[in-house]
């Protein structure tokens, strides 16, 4: 199969290849440009001071600054300075990152009573869950309201459209002053930042309902919550699920904002603190570790979407349906919502409602 074929899938192998080129990029050019001196490395790290007398050994000084000392020692007669080229303190080389990755979670924090690692990772976590779920528990009923009845579409979403273009955190001040310095607003902020957005996003999907599909349910005598129930969302649900997972990725990015608002916690404390010591290996290690929850989050969300919806196209593998019978019972008939009850193959004649 080509690598460039117009809306084919590639195979299994390729697509896995592509996936692991994605990653390894951006770290190959981080690792040129923290590994060979003669790309950039715009600074020189002081090996050994010579005679001067305000600069020490291990600090990092531009190149021209460098130079300039070194001339001044040497036209003095004093020994001169030693060094090596090397890159801004706050640009890391990846070894540093990975290294700070492992001993940051064993590092003590520096003042009593701080948070450790794990625990400011652990507080962040808690406020984009409640954040989202709060969000998701109002968006989504009402998201899909809006997409199947004009009544809730008009009566919502213009104004909807209008607030969503008022950025969230303009509202911690207010959210401080209602709900005071803790953890609250920071969940207020991920819910404006979210909920607003999430109403419109799912309308819009709940609208590419195919008419087609309805009519044939209307036709063989679904109507009200039954054509809702066994027609419409089964139907939206995969695509639903997509929004919301694209969706979390937006709640993780109103964090950063929600954290600063009221008492500094969580990861956003965590990189500030270690930026105000200049330790800039274990911000870009906060950093990582942050995408990596995302991705494994939304990892397991697909995983989840292909063995709860098979009739969109998944497969329900071992695991899954050991933990639905463990979780429901062996006798249950779980996930009632299938393509084979409720569809055909081509989605284009209801059955059994």
């Amino acid at each position: 199969m080509a690598w460039l074929s117009i809306q084919k899938k590639l195979s299994g192998r390729k697509r896995a290849l592509l996936i692991l080129i994605s990653f390894l990029l951006p770290l190959i050019l981080w690792s040129t440009i923290s590994y060979v001196p003669f790309l950039w490395h715009p600074m020189m790290e002081i090996t050994s001071e010579g005679d001067s007398l305000y600069l020490e050994k291990g600090q990092r000084v531009k190149r021209k600054v460098f130079d300039r000392e070194n001339k001044r020692l040497a036209a003095g007669g004093e020994n001169q300075m030693a060094g090596v080229r090397a890159n801004p303190v706050y640009l890391p080389a990846p070894h540093q990152v990975f290294v700070a990755a492992y001993t940051s979670f064993k590092s003590k924090p520096r003042r009593p009573g701080d948070p450790w690692l794990h625990q400011s990772l652990a507080h962040s976590v808690r406020v984009v869950f409640y954040g989202f779920l709060l969000s998701s528990l109002f968006g989504v009923p009402l998201g899909i309201f809006c997409g199947v009845f004009d009544f809730f579409s008009k009566l919502f979403e213009p104004f909807f459209e209008f607030f969503r273009y008022m950025p969230a955190p303009v509202f911690g001040a207010l959210a401080v002053a209602v709900l005071g310095i803790n953890d609250s607003p920071k969940i207020a902020i991920i819910f404006i930042g979210t909920f607003f957005q999430q109403v419109l996003v799912i309308a819009n999907t709940t609208r590419q309902l195919p008419p087609s599909l309805v009519e044939a349910a209307q036709t063989l005598g679904a109507r009200g919550w039954t054509l809702l129930k066994k027609v419409v969302l089964p139907a939206i649900a995969p695509s639903v699920f997509l929004d919301m997972r694209i969706l979390l990725g937006w709640a993780w990015t109103y964090l950063i904002v929600a954290e600063v608002i009221g008492t500094s916690t969580g990861i956003t404390w965590f990189i500030n603190q270690q930026a105000k010591y200049r330790i800039y290996e274990n911000v870009y290690a906060a950093i990582l570790m942050i995408g990596i929850i995302g991705l494994g989050t939304d990892m397991i969300l697909a995983w989840i979407g292909r063995n709860l919806f098979v009739w969109n196209g998944g497969k329900r593998n071992g695991l899954f349906q050991f933990l639905v019978e463990l979780f429901y019972g062996s006798r249950h008939e779980t996930f009632s919502f299938t393509r084979t009850k409720y569809f055909n193959h081509e989605y284009d004649t209801a059955t059994e409602l």
